[in-house]
């Protein structure tokens, strides 16, 4: 069997790679009592109705988050797996209001999650990027605070980005707190056209002038929006397990991903949450060739669009490509 494709991942939430395991592991070494009596029964509390209903058993597990040795854990964790799934390079989102609401300061987030991607490459073969995301259910005002309080760590930061919960609170509420991360020299991404509407994606670029749109799935809704997408080359972090487990999409099978590659859209493939949405990146990559009879080539082209999409340097960006070059065919 081959080995998986190289490729980059751009949109995982490191706080959605906490796997039951870990999770008892860290409770017990900090003493926290988890309302679940073992790893399966937690597991088994993964059954979603909506992007709330994840957000709320998401929320209630980072308390076992404490220190910085337990970031590290959390982000070596990820990386031995993603490794694994052929990932060589990761841009990795942190929640830090979900942490410093909790009394963790931002520095222990930062420093706990940067003494595991820091070396990285060196361990795993992965560079890494790290991605500021506020929560757009607080105010903006709060975001404003926390890009405030992230100043000594930027050098750590590649990028901002925001999620939780998209409807009803639309990207132009953080206008200002994207001015002032783009004045910085941060590079802009953010979640939207998940559960919100198209309209919501076509703010993210005019309004917070982001470079990437993470998920992106209903500009299908919009042949205009669509055809800008297409002709500014705007990559889109979509995220099918995600997409089917929080129902957005009913079934993979219905997975819109084959028509935005045929529309020309610049679209990668991405784990999101992965401990709660069933698989890591390679398994969505697995699961669409088995649900969608993806061939090979369109493989390739995912895996290929993801570092086009990275914030790689270009010396790094032709690494990558090389590397997925060399990578023999199945076919």
């Amino acid at each position: 069997m081959l080995p998986p494709l190289p490729k980059a991942e751009l949109h995982l939430h490191i706080e959605g790679t906490l796997e039951p395991e870990l999770a008892f592991a860290l409770a017990e070494r900090n003493g926290i009592d988890l309302p679940y009596a073992t790893p399966e029964e937690l597991r088994s509390a993964y059954a979603f109705s909506d992007l709330q209903s994840f957000l709320d058993l998401y929320y209630r597990l980072t308390d076992v988050l404490r220190t910085e040795q337990d970031f590290t854990d959390l982000a070596e964790a990820y990386l031995v797996r993603a490794a694994a799934q052929g990932v060589r390079h990761a841009e990795v989102f942190f929640d830090p209001q979900a942490h410093t609401a909790r009394g963790i300061e931002l520095g222990t987030v930062v420093r706990g999650l940067s003494r595991a991607l820091d070396r990285s490459r060196e361990r795993h073969g992965v560079s890494t990027g790290l991605i500021l995301s506020f929560l757009r259910d607080l105010s903006a005002e709060d975001a404003l605070r926390t890009l405030a309080d992230a100043g000594p760590y930027l050098d750590r930061i590649t990028a901002v980005g925001l999620d939780s919960a998209e409807v009803g609170h639309p990207p132009a509420k953080f206008t200002e707190v994207y001015a002032e991360a783009k004045r910085l020299g941060l590079r802009l991404v953010a979640h939207a056209g998940e559960e919100g509407p198209p309209a919501y994606i076509t703010e993210a670029l005019d309004l917070l002038g982001v470079e990437r749109i993470d998920h992106g799935i209903r500009c299908m809704e919009d042949d205009a929006l669509v055809a800008r997408l297409v002709a500014e080359r705007i990559p889109l972090t979509v995220c099918p397990f995600s997409n089917v487990r929080l129902r957005c999409v009913d079934t993979l099978e219905q997975h819109p991903l084959p028509a935005m590659l045929a529309a020309g859209l610049l679209v990668t493939v991405n784990s999101d949450d992965p401990s709660y949405f069933g698989g890591y990146v390679e398994d969505n990559y697995r699961g669409l060739q088995r649900a969608l009879g993806l061939t090979d080539g369109q493989l390739r082209l995912l895996a290929r669009n993801s570092f086009l999409a990275s914030f790689v340097d270009e010396e790094r960006r032709a690494e990558l490509l090389a590397e997925l070059d060399a990578h023999p065919s199945s076919s």
